[in-house]
């Protein structure tokens, strides 16, 4: 569903991604993991093209995204929510208002309809009673939950998280992740997910791929991942205190 070929991104004098080749499957949990400046959020980033590659190119089916332009790439960008690592709520409007922003924005749907759209989504991320209240009123995780509501009320086929646990507490962080894994089902969606938290990649990916120096030094499935020889996986899930036999009930 989603490809890259060969993808070159040079930044600030260096290669960020070197070379990087993969793709994603349908309907899958695909996590990023990796330290800090690798380059995790830029491979986000090539998916919508907020950035376009130095050479290689990405593609969405069977459309080039890298090389989109006007009305296609405005089709493309279509099919994605985005969730935003702050949650990027405007906090002098509603989180119902927040939510209902890209149906008011970007299609013609009625107000009957679009007050529907975000009383269903609501719903599924658990704050059908909190929609009347604005962003400084609820919790940071509230706030995430409030963003992905926001990011799959126009129903799209592909969603992106960008570091969707950064600043929670360990249970609100595991909350996140198992609405990550619900609404993966429920919907049919494919999610896209960069993290620094290797803990919530174990419990609800497909497949997990580190990224370092520019290329995937392991994509594979999460049981498989902790068992990996790979010196900077292991250096990884060493400083995260995950064993080979990786976590409890895994």
């Amino acid at each position: 569903m989603i490809r890259f070929k060969q993808v070159t991104k040079r930044l600030g004098g260096r290669n960020v991604l070197d070379d990087l080749s993969f793709e994603i499957k349908k309907g899958e949990i695909f996590i990023i993991v990796g330290p800090s400046g690798t380059g995790k959020s830029v491979t986000l980033k090539h998916m919508v093209r907020l950035l376009t590659p130095t050479s290689g190119s990405v593609w969405i089916d069977d459309t080039e995204i890298s090389a989109a332009n006007g009305g296609e790439l405005d089709r493309v960008r279509e099919r994605f929510g985005y969730l935003f690592q702050g949650g990027a709520l405007l906090g002098w409007i509603s989180v119902a208002d927040n939510i209902a922003l890209p149906l008011r924005e970007k299609t013609k749907v009625s107000e009957e309809e679009i007050a529907q759209r975000v009383a269903d989504a609501l719903r599924m991320v658990g704050l059908e009673n909190d929609g009347d209240k604005f962003p400084s009123e609820i919790s940071g995780g509230m706030q995430k939950r409030a963003g992905l509501a926001r990011a799959i009320v126009r129903r799209p086929e592909i969603v992106l998280y960008d570091e969707p646990t950064s600043g929670l507490d360990p249970v609100t962080a595991r909350t996140i992740d198992r609405l990550i894994k619900r609404l993966n089902e429920e919907l049919g969606i494919t999610s896209v997910v960069v993290t620094h938290d290797l803990q919530g990649a174990l419990l609800s990916a497909d497949r997990i791929a580190m990224l370092n120096g520019g290329r995937f030094v392991e994509v594979s499935e999460p049981k498989t991942f902790v068992a990996s020889d790979q010196p900077e996986v292991r250096g990884f899930l060493d400083a995260q205190f995950i064993s080979k036999k990786g976590l409890a009930g895994m």
